[in-house]
């Protein structure tokens, strides 16, 4: 377990105290440096002063021992450089009526803030001052960092998803909250909607500087373990100090090293970003507009682009992810229900969008060695006309996986076209009208205490089949006259008859309402 991070006020923020300010303070040396660390503050006259530091102090002198000594007066200089003093304060009047050339140049060469006070000053209450207020602040940050931790810890251990880990965290820098994998595309992201959005916009200039130095309130922490590495999670923009944001930072990185560590390797942070997106973009939770920033974020191309939406039945998205890659397409791929998969093709328009689907088939069925059920809409040249498309393919996929066993004669890329009325009655399914129909013609098969359950199966094929005796017997394995016997039983129960087509086809319609209900 790490501490928390040594907490410091800048030599800039020390200038601005109160009673500091009393001291008319003058900046003569090192101004460039005014935002070092003040971890400390110590009052020395002694030339080799050096030896008593730790580094970043800011020392507190009155010149007293150095007067009249020019080469003292360079050495003391030095020596605070080289101990990495924060800054030195010299206070004129009682040695030095102005800032001494020797120690003024010698600051300047060594990058060291040298500031003098022209008021009489007691360096008891400047160290009383600052001293209380490093203590201060380094309780809050101690504080800060358990509370951070404990919060989220109590999320990890109760099986919280990344999603609400990354709200806490942005909650408590008050500012967007981004995780990127290695290639810097956008995984998950927290805070406020419009400012996650404003940064998204601008994610391909920020992504090109990601490896660069933090400013600006933009403060990074890696993710990995193990010795690898696998992402970053960047705040953009905090704008509290930079020692608790750094504190942030990694407590988050923490918290979702142990988070991955914990959940184990059922899906990548990959995955998780594609599935929430396109969970997003499906439900309409959030308008597609709004997503558009993400999606570009997330890697798609978006820029006059076609988005052909796809969807599988019983598809593995890893394998599906390595067939765009094999194809050199670009895509998402996500599980949004239990043996569906979508997947967003983004293409250029000028590209075959029904050729490059069948391609995409076709090899998936390669990659299988075997069927694959691939539904798909029309290609979609408004980025707020995917969300429909999706739907759409889901649907398709669905109607077309509810065909029976013997009676698949899809095409390799099933479309809206292709599911007829099985489409339009799965859309239709959970209307309540529709249900008490199904109930009503299909009574006497479903109820009572001497229902048969081969009969129903044997209707669906029949029916399926357009009624065809022969092909229902084989495909059941019965003889023709045996198959008769269990028609015969079908049409008493129901009190129909099934050669008469209206009667057949409103049997049928109810058929493929019950199966829908139940899938």
């Amino acid at each position: 377990m790490t501490t928390a991070p040594d907490t410091a006020l800048s030599v800039r923020q020390v200038l601005t105290l109160e009673r500091v300010l009393a001291g008319e303070p003058e900046v003569v040396a090192g101004a460039g440096h005014l935002d070092r660390p003040v971890r400390w503050v110590h009052v020395a006259e002694a030339a080799d002063v050096g030896v008593m530091l730790s580094g970043g102090e800011m020392v507190l002198t009155t010149g007293v021992l150095l007067a009249g000594d020019p080469d003292a007066q360079t050495e003391y200089i030095r020596s605070l450089h080289r101990a990495e003093a924060a800054a030195v304060v010299l206070g004129l009047g009682r040695a030095f009526p102005a800032a001494p050339d020797v120690m003024r140049r010698a600051a300047e060469r060594c990058g060291l803030p040298m500031v003098v006070l022209h008021r009489p000053f007691p360096f008891a209450e400047l160290t009383e001052e600052v001293q209380s207020r490093l203590v201060s602040s380094k309780f809050a940050a101690v504080s800060l960092s358990e509370s951070v931790r404990t919060a989220l810890t109590g999320l990890i251990t109760s099986g919280a998803p990344m999603q609400r880990i990354l709200d806490e965290i942005a909650g408590h820098a008050a500012c967007p909250v981004v995780v990127t994998n290695l290639a810097h595309r956008v995984l998950a992201t927290a805070g406020e909607r419009s400012a996650v959005d404003d940064v998204l916009r601008d994610w391909e200039r920020i992504a090109r500087q990601a490896g660069g130095s933090e400013g600006d309130g933009w403060i990074r922490a890696e993710l990995g373990g193990r010795g690898e590495r696998w992402g970053r999670i960047v705040l953009c923009g905090h704008r509290g100090d930079a020692v608790t944001g750094r504190l942030l930072a990694d407590r988050a990185a923490e918290a979702l090293v142990l988070h991955r560590m914990l959940a184990g390797t059922a899906h990548t942070w990959e995955e998780e970003s594609a599935q929430s997106l396109l969970t997003d973009l499906v439900t309409g939770v959030v308008p597609a507009r709004q997503l558009l920033p993400r999606a570009r974020a997330a890697g798609l191309p978006v820029n006059r682009r076609a988005f052909v939406p796809l969807a599988v039945r019983d598809g593995d998205p890893a394998r599906l992810d390595r067939v765009l890659r094999l194809l050199g397409l670009s895509g998402l791929v996500a599980e949004l229900a239990e043996g569906t998969t979508a997947v967003l093709l983004s293409l250029a328009r000028d590209q075959d969008a029904e050729a490059l689907a069948a391609h995409f088939a076709a090899r998936l069925r390669h990659e299988t060695g075997g069927p694959a059920t691939v539904a798909a809409a029309a290609a979609r040249h408004d980025w707020d006309d995917v969300p429909g498309g999706l739907r759409e393919a889901l649907h398709v996929a669905e109607a077309a996986a509810d065909t029976p066993v013997g009676q698949e004669d899809h095409p390799v890329v099933v479309r809206l076209r292709d599911v007829h009325l099985r489409g339009l009655v799965r859309l239709l399914r959970d209307d309540p009208h529709v249900q008490s129909f199904a109930e009503r013609e299909l009574d006497g098969l479903l109820c009572g205490a001497e229902s048969d359950p081969e009969l129903l199966p044997v209707l669906r094929t029949y029916l399926a089949t357009g009624r065809n005796k022969s092909r229902t017997a084989l495909l059941h394995h019965v003889s023709r006259p045996a198959l008769y016997r269990r028609l015969e039983a079908i049409e008493a129960r129901l009190a129909v008859d099934l050669d008469d087509f209206e009667q057949a086809a409103s049997v049928h319609i109810a058929l493929l309402a019950h199966d829908a209900q139940q899938r």
